[in-house]
């Protein structure tokens, strides 16, 4: 998941944290007669060419409670940018373009009908900006992109790759919260029937568990201080049950100690003053020991994701997107690592873009461009971020016409119906499927706080059946 992944705060409070301003739908789709609570921005581009002419749309909504676009919202909308990567060339509100400019960073403009579209274009210096979008009495809002120079492409390696098809159709989840839960005392049922979770999603058409895993969790600034869930062991333990239920399943480097996202993918402590080829060995000799321990417990991952949500890099600041030499050779490190012990696992490149046609591109083509080995790509999508289904049935229609690889959406949750038409619809027969994120307690959830299956768990089967999941 790609915002700063709960704050190190429990589960059951930042999920409530999370929650209300999470809740942004298909806004281009939904409208509301309710009251405007908070200023969405979904920006187009993350990541821009800093070469004083590279543009990038950021469509500015006014939302109310449930995330649904109010048209009655014609606020006064202060735009900020602070940073010099980048700067606003125009804004479109209304039947025409407006300058607002107040000085070199701040404009200010009214939506119409609840929205805005701002184009933001690059100045010749690399760096990042933080775009806000502010009007009073309602929550701000804002993202972060950073401007780039690509430089020379080296390659990792000579050797041309070709990818290899994943057998089959993913209906997926993430369950990686399951332990915790568990250990809290959460029991999952069905119409009052308690029964393990994984079985349960098996029986609602489910044919793969997608679980994280992090460096050192337990350590004091970690994922889980003291505890260490999504560790190892956890994993380890997390696998047996996976396959004993017959299922598959995708395991999610985070290369990391903590969350690993766009807005951070700071490396494990361990790694900390590390020069780059002792990093690159530590990235490699980490993941040679997670896959030899699942290999020899009968576990062997079916698919790997070498980092998570990695349009902005991993293990910054040396493979941050601004490094893209770098960025590859960590990639490749894992890749590797896991071709070592497992030559038949898939490789998955996941990136947070489910809408951002222009963005993907720029990633996928400088990792193909650098021979970066791989079979999948993935797509996070959550409206809020990501744009709507159109933007993401056009991305994945258009990545399906530009790469040799299959194509599926790894983490979603709102929109689960139109979300898998679309997965299951790719063109050019590179269809995989999806991976819903943490359904068992989170955002659009299949289970109430208290286990009990809700309506959500009734469109699975649906899907699968459709679909022809087995």
């Amino acid at each position: 998941m790609f915002i700063e992944k709960f704050k190190r705060l429990s589960v059951a409070v930042a999920i409530l944290c999370a929650f209300s301003s999470f809740l942004s739908l298909n806004a281009t789709a939904q409208s509301t007669t309710d009251k405007a609570v908070e200023i969405v921005v979904t920006p187009y581009k993350t990541t821009m060419v800093a070469n004083g002419k590279d543009e990038a749309l950021l469509k500015i909504t006014a939302v109310d409670k449930n995330g649904k676009v109010v048209p009655t919202a014609n606020n006064e909308v202060t735009f900020i940018i602070k940073g010099k990567s980048a700067r606003i060339k125009n804004i479109k509100s209304g039947p025409g373009n407006i300058t607002g400019a107040v000085d070199d960073s701040t404009w200010r403009a009214p939506l119409h009908n609840g929205v805005a579209d701002v184009y933001l274009v690059t100045t010749t210096v690399k760096g990042n900006i933080k775009f806000e979008a502010k009007a009073e009495g309602l929550y701000t809002g804002s993202t972060d992109i950073d401007m780039v120079k690509p430089g020379s492409i080296h390659p990792v390696t000579k050797v041309n790759y070709v990818p290899k098809a994943v057998k089959g159709k993913i209906l997926g989840a993430d369950i990686s919260f399951l332990p915790e839960l568990e250990d809290k005392g959460i029991k999952f049922s069905v119409n009052g029937k308690e029964e393990d979770a994984i079985k349960i999603l098996k029986d609602h058409g489910f044919n793969y568990i997608r679980m994280r895993i992090f460096n050192e969790p337990a350590n004091p600034k970690g994922y889980s201080p003291g505890k260490g869930f999504c560790d190892l062991a956890h994993t380890l333990v997390m696998a047996k049950r996976v396959k004993a239920a017959g299922l598959k399943f995708l395991l999610d480097f985070h290369y990391s100690d903590y969350w690993a996202d766009p807005g951070q993918q700071n490396k494990p402590a361990a790694w900390v003053g590390e020069d780059f080829p002792s990093m690159k060995k530590s990235l490699h000799d980490f993941t040679v020991k997670v896959m030899t321990a699942l290999k020899d417990q009968g576990t062997t991952p079916d698919m790997v994701q070498v980092g998570n949500e990695i349009n902005h890099g991993m293990d910054w600041p040396e493979g941050h997107i601004n490094n893209l030499d770098s960025l590859a050779q960590l990639i490749y490190a894992g890749v590797t690592a896991v071709k070592e012990v497992s030559p038949s696992t898939a490789i998955m490149l996941h990136i947070a873009l489910g809408g951002q046609n222009a963005e993907s591109r720029f990633f996928l083509d400088n990792m193909v461009a650098r021979k970066v080995p791989f079979d999948v790509i993935g797509l996070s999508y959550y409206p809020k971020w990501h744009g709507t289904i159109a933007d993401l049935k056009n991305n994945m229609a258009d990545l399906a016409r530009r790469y040799n690889r299959q194509i599926m959406v790894a983490e979603y949750t709102q929109l689960k119906t139109e979300v898998n038409d679309v997965a299951f619809n790719i063109p050019n027969g590179k269809s995989l499927g999806t991976f819903i994120w943490e359904p068992l307690n989170t955002w659009e959830a299949i289970f109430d706080k208290t286990g009990k299956a809700n309506s959500y768990l009734d469109v699975y089967p649906e899907i699968a059946k459709k679909y022809n999941i087995h």
